[in-house]
């Protein structure tokens, strides 16, 4: 398991280093100075997302950003170091997974309040995909121009590299994972995880 104290500390000596104050390299990185600087200071476990942008504005890879002399095979996140996220519109967002060197995936576990539209994300970069599990309520997953309704115990999949966005269009609320292994774009293009608010809040 990453030592968040020991990460953090690592990631603000490498800044420091470059003579970034946190504002140049939260602004570099397209992270909150909030976010990073509860990641220098090891408390906030950050997502593989967030690392990739930090490790891309100090001008390294990720690999790099987070290597370690030996060779851990087994990462564990305990259920109290989950990022959980409480987004505005009332629905919720727990990432689920350890974060892994080299690895874009995240599996996340997602709350909507009855009737929430959850926004639009961007086309990811080509390869990126998405698996979608409901555990409860009805879920609306809009992909490109198409809409597919799941309801509890349904799932499916579909290639990340369009537009794609949630709602709960159903009475209740709705609990759904998703699988999400996103690949990471050329320079220059808009960042994988970002997303646009399409009258509401956004998901995934």
């Amino acid at each position: 398991m990453f030592d968040l104290v020991a990460l953090g500390g690592h990631i603000q000596a490498l800044r420091r280093d470059r003579s970034l104050t946190l504002q140049e390299l939260a602004e570099a990185a397209e992270v909150s100075v909030s976010m990073l600087s509860s990641v220098e200071r090891g408390q906030k476990a950050p997502t593989v997302v967030v690392l990739a942008r930090i490790a891309d504005g100090l001008g390294m890879s990720l690999a790099q950003l987070v290597a370690e002399p030996d060779d851990h095979r087994v990462i564990v996140r305990r259920a109290a170091d989950q990022d959980v996220v409480d987004e505005p519109g009332g629905w919720r967002r727990v990432i689920l997974t350890p974060v892994v060197p080299g690895v874009n995936f995240e599996w996340i576990h997602s709350t909507l309040p009855p009737g929430c539209d959850a926004g639009e994300y961007p086309a990811y970069a080509p390869g990126s995909h998405e698996y979608v599990v409901v555990g409860s309520g009805t879920l609306r997953i809009t992909i490109a121009e198409r809409a597919v309704d799941l309801d509890a115990g349904d799932s499916a999949y579909f290639a990340a590299d369009v537009v794609h966005g949630y709602a709960n269009v159903g009475r209740g609320p709705c609990s759904y994972h998703v699988a999400a292994l996103v690949m990471r774009p050329r320079a220059g293009s808009p960042h994988p995880r970002g997303r646009r608010p399409s009258g509401g809040p956004a998901a995934s």
